[in-house]
């Protein structure tokens, strides 16, 4: 294991350690003071949480309303679309379109995104002229790591930094079970691997596009296992930057406080998103 990487699992590992506090307090004003803490806030979701999303955005009002500038970095779009959204937000919105929805459209974000819920950030990050940073690998890029492996994706140079060659087994091992528990523990255990790896990928990529962005301030919009301090996007923080990260989690209540609240600095309980039940459409695990 290279010395980077070996910096990088204490830290993530040890800080998944410590033990957190479910907050009961979720409002804008009580999350924007939990933002405000570091320059670069993980600011986890659930992604169909119409809840968490109009609090987010309030809070994020608030910070901005008050001087912040930071970055906003979308997991919802896809890098190599950077520069379809600078273009988009250059050009002048067609008619019926308003500029937000011109840059989403632009950008042609992945399926399964529920725009309703987003395009309020990206009208802020217009309003105010922040940068929008498309911060996400694609999905293709992501299966492409799943069946080939990390050097399908990151150069030589990315894979040696960060020691990709030899993923720590602990590290695998965890992405594994946070997967499977996010398919209702019914994944067919031969293809557990390949999806960790693609998640892990999805972390990188995730930190590469916030990291330049830590002199300005950036908050990324995320989902909660990629905020994750243990084994999400931080692990793939130097030990400085993680001192400049706060990462947060929306958690829906129905998830045990012992269980979740440990793995974020802050983490809010917040209302359950009435929805059909995820597992009816998984079959069991043979």
């Amino acid at each position: 294991m290279s010395r980077a990487l070996a910096l990088l699992v204490a830290i993530g590992f040890a800080a998944g350690a410590a033990a957190g506090t479910l907050r009961e307090d979720f409002d804008a004003q009580s999350l924007a003071q939990a933002m405000a803490r570091r320059p670069a806030v993980l600011l986890g979701e659930v992604h169909d949480n119409a809840a968490q999303h109009a609090v987010r955005a309030a809070a994020l009002r608030r910070l901005l309303e008050g001087g912040a500038r930071p970055a906003i970095a979308f997991e919802q779009f896809d890098r190599e679309r950077q520069a379809d959204i600078d273009r988009a937000r250059r050009e002048v919105a067609p008619a019926g379109k308003t500029p937000a929805e011109h840059v989403i459209e632009q950008a042609q974000p992945a399926r399964g995104w529920d725009w309703s819920l987003y395009r309020p950030f990206v009208e802020l990050a217009l309003q105010y002229d922040l940068p929008i940073v498309a911060a996400n690998l694609s999905r293709a890029d992501a299966m492409r790591v799943g069946t080939g492996g990390f050097a399908a994706v990151f150069d030589e140079a990315t894979r040696e930094r960060f020691g990709l060659a030899a993923v720590p087994p602990a590290l695998l091992a965890a992405h594994e079970r946070a997967v499977d528990d996010g398919h209702c523990n019914r994944m067919p255990a031969d293809a557990l691997p390949a999806m960790a790896r693609a998640q892990i990928a999805r972390d990188l990529a995730l930190a590469e596009a916030i990291r330049p962005h830590f002199a300005r301030g950036v908050v990324l919009l995320t989902g909660n296992g990629h905020a994750r301090r243990d084994i999400g996007v931080p692990f793939f923080l130097s030990a400085e930057e993680r001192a400049q990260a706060v990462a947060i989690g929306l958690l829906e209540r129905d998830k045990p406080e012992e269980d979740w609240a440990r793995r974020f600095d802050v983490a809010f309980a917040t209302p359950v998103q009435p929805r059909e039940d995820p597992c009816a459409t998984i079959p069991p695990r043979r």
